[in-house]
Protein backbone atom coordinates (compact mmCIF):
# COMPACT_ATOMS: atom_id res chain seq x y z
CA UNK A 1 0.00 0.00 0.00
CA UNK A 2 2.69 2.23 1.04
CA UNK A 3 4.39 2.41 -2.02
CA UNK A 4 1.47 2.94 -4.46
CA UNK A 5 0.70 5.99 -2.09
CA UNK A 6 3.91 7.37 -2.51
CA UNK A 7 4.30 7.02 -6.21
CA UNK A 8 0.51 8.51 -6.55
CA UNK A 9 1.61 11.69 -4.07
CA UNK A 10 5.30 12.29 -6.11
CA UNK A 11 3.27 12.53 -8.97
CA UNK A 12 1.03 14.75 -8.17
CA UNK A 13 3.73 17.23 -6.69
CA UNK A 14 6.08 16.54 -9.53
CA UNK A 15 3.80 17.87 -12.19
CA UNK A 16 3.72 21.36 -9.87
CA UNK A 17 7.55 21.75 -10.63
CA UNK A 18 8.42 24.85 -12.92
CA UNK A 19 5.37 26.15 -13.53
CA UNK A 20 5.88 30.11 -13.11
CA UNK A 21 6.31 29.46 -9.13
CA UNK A 22 7.44 33.29 -8.33
CA UNK A 23 3.70 34.07 -9.92
CA UNK A 24 2.39 31.38 -7.38
CA UNK A 25 4.31 32.97 -4.59
CA UNK A 26 2.71 36.54 -5.59
CA UNK A 27 -0.61 35.41 -5.88
CA UNK A 28 -0.56 33.46 -2.05
CA UNK A 29 0.98 36.58 -0.56
CA UNK A 30 -2.00 38.70 -1.53
CA UNK A 31 -3.95 36.75 1.35
CA UNK A 32 -1.54 35.90 3.74
CA UNK A 33 -2.85 37.53 6.56
CA UNK A 34 -6.53 35.90 6.41
CA UNK A 35 -8.11 33.05 8.51
CA UNK A 36 -7.40 29.52 7.57
CA UNK A 37 -11.34 28.84 7.82
CA UNK A 38 -13.79 31.35 6.38
CA UNK A 39 -16.97 31.75 4.64
CA UNK A 40 -20.63 32.69 4.92
CA UNK A 41 -21.59 29.11 6.03
CA UNK A 42 -18.67 28.44 8.05
CA UNK A 43 -21.30 28.95 11.12
CA UNK A 44 -23.93 26.25 9.59
CA UNK A 45 -20.93 23.83 10.34
CA UNK A 46 -21.89 24.51 14.07
CA UNK A 47 -18.41 23.64 15.39
CA UNK A 48 -15.32 25.04 15.29
CA UNK A 49 -12.49 23.64 12.88
CA UNK A 50 -9.58 21.69 14.51
CA UNK A 51 -6.39 23.37 14.40
CA UNK A 52 -4.44 22.37 11.00
CA UNK A 53 -1.79 19.98 10.33
CA UNK A 54 1.86 21.36 10.40
CA UNK A 55 2.61 22.28 6.54
CA UNK A 56 5.29 22.87 4.35
CA UNK A 57 7.26 26.57 3.39
CA UNK A 58 7.22 24.61 -0.49
CA UNK A 59 5.71 21.99 -2.88
CA UNK A 60 8.88 20.14 -2.11
CA UNK A 61 9.82 20.27 0.45
CA UNK A 62 6.38 18.35 1.77
CA UNK A 63 7.20 16.18 -1.31
CA UNK A 64 10.80 15.07 0.59
CA UNK A 65 8.58 14.35 3.70
CA UNK A 66 6.50 12.10 1.55
CA UNK A 67 9.98 10.17 0.60
CA UNK A 68 11.09 9.28 3.71
CA UNK A 69 8.35 8.78 5.80
CA UNK A 70 7.55 11.59 7.87
CA UNK A 71 4.52 12.46 6.55
CA UNK A 72 1.55 9.42 6.79
CA UNK A 73 -0.39 8.45 3.87
CA UNK A 74 -3.89 8.12 3.99
CA UNK A 75 -5.10 4.31 3.54
CA UNK A 76 -6.61 4.21 -0.07
CA UNK A 77 -7.01 0.27 0.45
CA UNK A 78 -9.69 0.70 3.15
CA UNK A 79 -11.66 -2.84 3.69
CA UNK A 80 -15.41 -2.63 2.98
CA UNK A 81 -17.07 -2.12 6.05
CA UNK A 82 -19.63 -4.77 7.37
CA UNK A 83 -22.87 -3.44 6.39
CA UNK A 84 -21.73 -1.49 3.07
CA UNK A 85 -22.47 -3.06 -0.51
CA UNK A 86 -20.50 -2.14 -3.70
CA UNK A 87 -21.92 -2.54 -7.35
CA UNK A 88 -19.43 -2.25 -9.89
CA UNK A 89 -19.49 -0.87 -13.20
CA UNK A 90 -23.31 0.41 -13.31
CA UNK A 91 -23.90 1.91 -16.30
CA UNK A 92 -25.25 5.78 -16.69
CA UNK A 93 -24.82 6.81 -20.31
CA UNK A 94 -23.36 6.15 -23.13
CA UNK A 95 -21.97 8.00 -26.11
CA UNK A 96 -22.41 5.85 -28.91
CA UNK A 97 -21.65 2.78 -28.70
CA UNK A 98 -19.27 3.55 -25.37
CA UNK A 99 -21.28 2.79 -22.11
CA UNK A 100 -20.31 5.41 -18.91
CA UNK A 101 -20.02 3.51 -15.95
CA UNK A 102 -20.14 4.49 -12.54
CA UNK A 103 -19.14 2.34 -8.77
CA UNK A 104 -21.87 2.57 -6.29
CA UNK A 105 -21.25 2.24 -2.59
CA UNK A 106 -24.56 1.66 -0.68
CA UNK A 107 -25.32 1.22 3.28
CA UNK A 108 -27.03 -1.74 3.07
CA UNK A 109 -29.99 -0.19 5.11
CA UNK A 110 -32.34 1.26 2.32
CA UNK A 111 -35.22 1.39 4.11
CA UNK A 112 -35.76 5.20 3.26
CA UNK A 113 -34.35 7.32 0.44
CA UNK A 114 -30.69 8.48 1.06
CA UNK A 115 -28.84 11.58 -0.39
CA UNK A 116 -26.50 10.91 -2.24
CA UNK A 117 -22.83 12.06 -3.29
CA UNK A 118 -20.99 11.99 -7.06
CA UNK A 119 -17.20 11.92 -6.48
CA UNK A 120 -15.27 13.12 -9.85
CA UNK A 121 -12.10 11.82 -10.06
CA UNK A 122 -8.51 14.26 -11.14
CA UNK A 123 -6.14 13.53 -13.01
CA UNK A 124 -5.45 16.81 -14.95
CA UNK A 125 -8.77 15.36 -17.15
CA UNK A 126 -6.21 12.98 -18.95
CA UNK A 127 -5.84 10.55 -16.84
CA UNK A 128 -7.72 8.92 -13.61
CA UNK A 129 -10.66 6.33 -12.83
CA UNK A 130 -13.46 5.91 -10.97
CA UNK A 131 -11.23 3.68 -8.15
CA UNK A 132 -9.41 6.16 -7.18
CA UNK A 133 -12.10 7.17 -5.08
CA UNK A 134 -12.87 4.20 -3.32
CA UNK A 135 -11.61 5.96 -0.17
CA UNK A 136 -14.12 8.36 -0.13
CA UNK A 137 -17.14 5.90 -1.28
CA UNK A 138 -16.88 3.24 1.57
CA UNK A 139 -16.06 6.11 3.85
CA UNK A 140 -19.63 8.21 3.42
CA UNK A 141 -21.44 5.42 2.55
CA UNK A 142 -20.83 3.91 5.75
CA UNK A 143 -22.08 7.49 7.19
CA UNK A 144 -25.35 6.49 5.40
CA UNK A 145 -25.21 8.06 1.77
CA UNK A 146 -25.80 6.63 -1.56
CA UNK A 147 -21.98 7.23 -3.26
CA UNK A 148 -21.36 7.24 -7.23
CA UNK A 149 -17.96 7.24 -8.19
CA UNK A 150 -17.92 7.66 -11.62
CA UNK A 151 -15.61 7.45 -14.58
CA UNK A 152 -16.41 9.99 -17.64
CA UNK A 153 -14.66 10.81 -20.73
CA UNK A 154 -10.77 11.82 -20.90
CA UNK A 155 -9.25 14.10 -23.18
CA UNK A 156 -7.32 12.21 -25.06
CA UNK A 157 -10.54 10.19 -26.21
CA UNK A 158 -12.87 13.46 -26.37
CA UNK A 159 -11.78 17.01 -25.63
CA UNK A 160 -14.07 19.94 -24.07
CA UNK A 161 -16.94 19.63 -23.06
CA UNK A 162 -17.09 15.50 -22.93
CA UNK A 163 -16.35 15.54 -19.64
CA UNK A 164 -18.94 17.82 -18.83
CA UNK A 165 -21.47 16.50 -20.30
CA UNK A 166 -20.94 13.04 -18.59
CA UNK A 167 -20.75 14.06 -15.34
CA UNK A 168 -23.89 15.62 -16.28
CA UNK A 169 -25.19 12.74 -17.45
CA UNK A 170 -24.26 10.67 -14.16
CA UNK A 171 -26.94 13.08 -11.79
CA UNK A 172 -28.98 12.78 -14.62
CA UNK A 173 -29.09 9.31 -13.87
CA UNK A 174 -28.88 9.04 -10.20
CA UNK A 175 -32.79 11.60 -10.64
CA UNK A 176 -33.60 9.15 -13.09
CA UNK A 177 -33.38 5.88 -11.63
CA UNK A 178 -34.24 7.33 -7.71
CA UNK A 179 -36.72 5.47 -7.10
CA UNK A 180 -34.34 1.72 -7.92
CA UNK A 181 -31.51 3.02 -6.35
CA UNK A 182 -33.19 4.22 -3.36
CA UNK A 183 -31.78 7.72 -3.57
CA UNK A 184 -33.75 10.90 -2.72
CA UNK A 185 -33.15 12.90 -6.17
CA UNK A 186 -33.67 16.26 -4.24
CA UNK A 187 -31.14 15.47 -2.22
CA UNK A 188 -27.56 15.04 -4.53
CA UNK A 189 -24.47 16.75 -4.10
CA UNK A 190 -21.57 16.77 -6.10
CA UNK A 191 -17.46 16.39 -4.63
CA UNK A 192 -14.18 15.88 -6.88
CA UNK A 193 -10.12 16.80 -6.62
CA UNK A 194 -8.30 18.73 -8.97
CA UNK A 195 -9.62 18.24 -12.73
CA UNK A 196 -12.48 16.44 -10.99
CA UNK A 197 -13.17 19.50 -8.73
CA UNK A 198 -13.34 21.51 -11.69
CA UNK A 199 -16.12 19.43 -13.06
CA UNK A 200 -17.65 19.50 -9.78
CA UNK A 201 -18.19 23.18 -9.59
CA UNK A 202 -19.14 23.05 -13.44
CA UNK A 203 -22.02 20.72 -12.52
CA UNK A 204 -22.85 23.00 -9.50
CA UNK A 205 -22.71 26.13 -11.13
CA UNK A 206 -23.83 25.96 -15.00
CA UNK A 207 -27.44 23.48 -14.54
CA UNK A 208 -28.89 26.35 -16.51
CA UNK A 209 -27.00 26.39 -19.71
CA UNK A 210 -28.04 23.91 -21.79
CA UNK A 211 -25.61 23.03 -24.45
CA UNK A 212 -23.31 22.11 -21.45
CA UNK A 213 -25.81 18.94 -20.82
CA UNK A 214 -24.93 16.62 -23.42
CA UNK A 215 -26.72 13.69 -24.59
CA UNK A 216 -24.87 11.14 -22.80
CA UNK A 217 -28.28 9.77 -21.00
CA UNK A 218 -31.64 10.67 -19.57
CA UNK A 219 -32.52 13.99 -21.70
CA UNK A 220 -35.10 16.16 -19.87
CA UNK A 221 -34.25 15.27 -16.27
CA UNK A 222 -32.07 18.05 -14.57
CA UNK A 223 -28.84 18.21 -13.67
CA UNK A 224 -29.01 20.83 -10.77
CA UNK A 225 -27.47 19.28 -7.01
CA UNK A 226 -28.15 20.28 -3.69
CA UNK A 227 -23.92 21.11 -2.83
CA UNK A 228 -20.71 21.48 -4.20
CA UNK A 229 -17.00 19.83 -2.73
CA UNK A 230 -14.45 21.76 -4.86
CA UNK A 231 -10.68 19.95 -3.80
CA UNK A 232 -8.35 22.34 -5.71
CA UNK A 233 -9.70 22.59 -8.80
CA UNK A 234 -9.36 25.60 -11.19
CA UNK A 235 -12.23 27.70 -11.33
CA UNK A 236 -11.23 30.53 -13.81
CA UNK A 237 -9.49 29.30 -16.71
CA UNK A 238 -9.13 32.76 -18.30
CA UNK A 239 -6.55 34.44 -16.09
CA UNK A 240 -3.10 35.82 -17.24
CA UNK A 241 -1.58 32.74 -15.27
CA UNK A 242 -3.50 29.77 -17.10
CA UNK A 243 -3.14 31.95 -20.55
CA UNK A 244 0.96 31.64 -19.87
CA UNK A 245 0.59 27.82 -19.03
CA UNK A 246 -1.76 27.05 -21.39
CA UNK A 247 1.08 27.59 -23.90
CA UNK A 248 3.21 24.34 -22.17
CA UNK A 249 1.15 22.35 -20.34
CA UNK A 250 -0.23 19.46 -22.72
CA UNK A 251 -3.00 18.88 -20.53
CA UNK A 252 -4.56 22.23 -20.64
CA UNK A 253 -4.19 22.15 -24.27
CA UNK A 254 -5.57 18.93 -24.78
CA UNK A 255 -8.57 19.30 -23.12
CA UNK A 256 -9.37 22.37 -24.60
CA UNK A 257 -7.81 21.50 -28.08
CA UNK A 258 -5.56 24.40 -28.20
CA UNK A 259 -3.99 27.31 -26.37
CA UNK A 260 -5.68 30.24 -24.79
CA UNK A 261 -4.81 32.42 -28.01
CA UNK A 262 -5.92 29.99 -29.68
CA UNK A 263 -9.10 28.42 -28.18
CA UNK A 264 -10.51 31.75 -25.87
CA UNK A 265 -14.14 30.61 -26.30
CA UNK A 266 -13.36 26.75 -24.98
CA UNK A 267 -11.38 28.44 -21.80
CA UNK A 268 -14.03 30.67 -21.44
CA UNK A 269 -16.92 28.35 -21.53
CA UNK A 270 -14.89 25.50 -19.16
CA UNK A 271 -14.46 28.09 -16.11
CA UNK A 272 -17.04 27.61 -13.33
CA UNK A 273 -17.09 31.47 -12.04
CA UNK A 274 -18.64 32.40 -15.43
CA UNK A 275 -22.02 30.43 -14.27
CA UNK A 276 -21.89 31.72 -10.60
CA UNK A 277 -25.14 32.98 -10.10
CA UNK A 278 -27.51 33.64 -6.32
CA UNK A 279 -29.12 30.36 -6.90
CA UNK A 280 -26.21 28.17 -7.09
CA UNK A 281 -25.69 25.71 -4.16
CA UNK A 282 -23.31 26.15 -1.22
CA UNK A 283 -20.00 25.21 -1.95
CA UNK A 284 -17.03 23.82 0.45
CA UNK A 285 -13.58 24.60 -1.19
CA UNK A 286 -10.50 22.87 0.27
CA UNK A 287 -7.03 23.83 -0.62
CA UNK A 288 -3.35 24.53 0.21
CA UNK A 289 -1.62 27.10 -0.18
CA UNK A 290 1.49 25.74 -1.68
CA UNK A 291 -0.63 24.20 -4.24
CA UNK A 292 1.80 24.98 -7.47
CA UNK A 293 -0.43 23.01 -10.17
CA UNK A 294 -3.68 24.78 -9.52
CA UNK A 295 -2.45 28.01 -7.40
CA UNK A 296 -4.15 29.17 -4.37
CA UNK A 297 -5.32 32.06 -6.33
CA UNK A 298 -7.99 30.07 -7.92
CA UNK A 299 -9.86 29.10 -4.62
CA UNK A 300 -9.26 33.10 -3.69
CA UNK A 301 -11.09 34.23 -6.74
CA UNK A 302 -13.89 31.28 -6.38
CA UNK A 303 -14.42 32.43 -2.39
CA UNK A 304 -14.30 35.84 -3.62
CA UNK A 305 -16.60 35.36 -6.34
CA UNK A 306 -19.56 33.30 -4.26
CA UNK A 307 -19.28 36.22 -1.80
CA UNK A 308 -20.28 38.45 -4.16
CA UNK A 309 -23.22 36.56 -5.45
CA UNK A 310 -24.19 35.31 -2.24
CA UNK A 311 -24.06 32.08 -2.51
CA UNK A 312 -23.35 30.12 0.84
CA UNK A 313 -19.96 29.07 1.07
CA UNK A 314 -16.66 27.80 2.86
CA UNK A 315 -13.30 27.99 2.40
CA UNK A 316 -10.62 25.98 4.17
CA UNK A 317 -7.16 27.87 2.59
CA UNK A 318 -4.58 25.11 4.54
CA UNK A 319 -1.21 26.91 4.87
CA UNK A 320 1.86 24.99 3.74
CA UNK A 321 0.12 21.57 1.71
CA UNK A 322 0.57 21.12 -1.91
CA UNK A 323 -1.47 19.66 -4.74
CA UNK A 324 -3.21 16.01 -3.85
CA UNK A 325 -2.91 17.40 0.20
CA UNK A 326 -5.34 14.70 0.80
CA UNK A 327 -3.43 11.91 0.01
CA UNK A 328 -1.54 12.95 3.82
CA UNK A 329 -3.38 10.98 6.17
CA UNK A 330 -4.09 14.21 8.64
CA UNK A 331 -4.93 16.43 5.90
CA UNK A 332 -7.32 13.51 4.65
CA UNK A 333 -8.92 13.22 8.07
CA UNK A 334 -9.19 17.31 8.08
CA UNK A 335 -11.01 17.49 4.95
CA UNK A 336 -13.24 14.63 6.24
CA UNK A 337 -14.25 16.44 8.86
CA UNK A 338 -15.29 19.04 6.95
CA UNK A 339 -16.98 16.97 4.05
CA UNK A 340 -19.10 15.19 6.85
CA UNK A 341 -20.55 18.01 8.72
CA UNK A 342 -21.00 19.81 4.97
CA UNK A 343 -23.21 17.42 3.35
CA UNK A 344 -24.85 16.68 6.70
CA UNK A 345 -25.78 19.49 7.00
CA UNK A 346 -26.82 20.72 3.11
CA UNK A 347 -27.96 16.81 2.43
CA UNK A 348 -29.12 15.27 5.43
CA UNK A 349 -30.78 19.11 6.59
CA UNK A 350 -29.23 18.07 9.95
CA UNK A 351 -28.84 21.19 12.41
CA UNK A 352 -25.44 22.11 12.95
CA UNK A 353 -23.53 19.78 14.71
CA UNK A 354 -21.32 20.51 17.56
CA UNK A 355 -17.78 19.66 18.73
CA UNK A 356 -19.03 17.35 21.40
Amino acid sequence: MFPFCVRAAVVGLALSAGLFPQMCVAADQVAEAAPVARGSALPELGAVPPEPPPGFDTAEEALSAVRSGKVPITNLFRLIPEGVTVRRDVEYGHTGERPLLLDLYLPADLSEPLPAIIFIHGGSWRSGKKEDYRVYGLHFADLGYAVASIQYRLSAEAPFPAAVHDVKAAVRFLKAEAESLGIDPERIGVAGGSAGGHLAMMIGYSSDIPELEGHSGHPGVSSRVQCVVDLYGPADLTTEYVRQVSQTNGAVRAFFEGTYDERPDNYAAGSPVRYITPDDPPTLILHGTVDRVVPIAQSDLLAARLEEAGVPWIYDRLPGWPHGMDLARDVHQRCLWYMERFFARYLKQQAPQSND
